[in-house]
């Protein structure tokens, strides 16, 4: 990921989840030799669920790409569905991180989805 840095001096701590088992994870962000972490929610796919994050395109049994901005209160900030065929530009989660960063989280909450 070409802007970790920019999240890193954001103080903002990526985390990918995924409904793939942990030896999947595991092989795919080593592959990729991603900095951050990605997490299994296989198989009760209860993370995903709760964040409205399943494809029903396909039983309900994968997760759709979802970034989610999530304040250090636990509070969703703002949130953005991607394609799972393109890389999704990090500037919009960057502004917003910023925004947070400056104070002005509740606009950054009702600003920033896109659905």
């Amino acid at each position: 990921m070409a802007d970790y840095s920019k999240f890193e001096a954001l103080n903002v701590q990526i985390l990918g989840i995924s409904s793939n088992i942990p030896f999947s994870q595991k092989t795919f962000a080593d592959s990729l030799k991603l900095p951050y972490p990605l997490l299994s929610d296989a198989p009760d796919l209860k993370v995903i669920r709760s964040y409205g994050g399943l494809n029903p395109d396909w039983a309900m049994t994968t997760a759709q790409r979802w970034f989610f901005l999530i304040d250090l209160q636990g509070i969703v900030r703002g949130q953005w569905r991607g394609s799972t065929n393109e890389v999704f530009p990090s500037e919009p989660i960057l502004k917003a991180a910023r925004e947070l960063a400056g104070g002005t989280a509740g606009k950054t909450n009702q600003n920033n989805r896109n659905k």
